[in-house]
């Protein structure tokens, strides 16, 4: 459970496991995430917005269940605050590729990252799988920065980015 006692008000938010029932906010909160940080994530908020519900709540239903991949939400009773994922790696056992974390601009700073990706690596540990592996944009030092804090380490590793050919990734690890 968050809390931020610097703000005016108490605030705090659950972190758990998606649910089937959340298709319609994880919408919002992935529109959300895409107009924020446009270079973060592997679809552009078009091709977001442009996805029907059904689609939406199909992949939720599908993350909600299961070890093969998993999303985790901050959900203060309203609006989604902050996301994280994680799947399996195909080609390397024990590990978990953390994907699309996010957290919404007013509630940064509030320690709220790392209890998500405490979520992801409690659920990884209980699949059997005890690395966990990120990959951050090239420059973008507030989340490389970020990730260092949680005990993520730079492997040298850099990798195209997925979708942008004029940017590069790096790989971070930590145990689970």
């Amino acid at each position: 459970m968050t809390t931020d006692t610097g703000s005016p008000a108490l605030r705090q938010a659950q972190i758990r496991r998606v649910r089937p029932e959340d298709a319609a906010r994880m919408r919002a909160l992935r529109l959300e995430m895409l107009a924020d940080a446009p270079l973060a994530f592997l679809e552009t908020i078009a091709d977001a917005a442009a996805r029907s519900h059904a689609e939406y709540a199909a992949r939720v239903a599908y993350t909600s269940r299961g070890a093969d991949t998993a999303q985790f939400v901050a959900d203060p009773g309203g609006r989604f605050v902050g996301h994280a994922g994680g799947t399996v790696a195909p080609r390397e056992a024990g590990l978990t590729v953390i994907y699309a974390v996010y957290v919404t601009p007013t509630w940064r700073g509030t320690g709220l990252l790392g209890e998500l990706i405490e979520e992801v690596a409690a659920w990884s540990r209980a699949c059997g799988r005890p690395e966990l592996l990120l990959e951050v944009v090239v420059g973008n030092d507030r989340a490389y920065r970020a990730y260092q804090r949680l005990g993520f380490e730079d492997t040298g590793v850099r990798v195209p980015h997925p979708t942008i050919p004029a940017l590069t990734e790096l790989q971070m690890r930590r145990p689970a």
